[in-house]
């Protein structure tokens, strides 16, 4: 951990004297690869596809788990690599289950159905040997910081721009 705190000190040293280093803006592009969505960010791709009754083939995880996967990796990552370290909290491990409730009739239109994803949920689990307290002021922080609960939290307006390829 001391590592970890020496880095995150050094790196809060370094955008206090240039905030704008610390500025990013990151992307995903996704493109029809054999049938699934080959998302590309940075160095990574990722695949998604949708369940086979959607018209899928249920080759990768669904956007929606994607989704759920970035609520609940957010959780684990940010509180085992910054929040602990960062708080001065001893975390040996962290665990977190993101859910939600769907109805898949509302992608296809069916009346009665709406498409929108209900009841967010994430179950966190710290092992922490600091105790509750400490689990607490690491919860209250996160709830204050976490990019990907914020956006769930506090929606934005997305522009969303379709146009025919050339």
């Amino acid at each position: 951990m001391e590592t970890r705190t020496t880095t995150i000190e050094d790196t809060t040293a370094m955008w206090k004297r240039e905030p704008d280093r610390a500025r990013s803006a990151p992307a995903a592009t996704a493109r029809v690869e054999d049938g699934q969505a080959a998302i590309q960010t940075g160095p990574f791709t990722l695949r998604a596809d949708l369940p086979a009754p959607l018209g899928g083939t249920n080759q990768a995880p669904s956007p929606t788990a994607l989704l759920l996967s970035a609520l609940a990796g957010c959780a684990v990552a940010f509180v085992y690599d910054t929040l602990g370290p960062q708080l001065g909290v001893r975390i040996d491990g962290v665990e977190a289950t993101a859910r939600c409730a769907a109805d898949a009739r509302g992608l296809l239109g069916m009346d009665g159905a709406e498409p929108d994803l209900r009841e967010l949920a994430v179950d966190i689990t710290v092992d922490c040997p600091d105790g509750e307290e400490a689990v607490a002021e690491v919860a209250r922080v996160w709830r204050e910081r976490c990019p990907i609960y914020l956006a769930l939290q506090r929606p934005t307006d997305v522009a969303v721009h379709f146009r025919a390829a050339a």
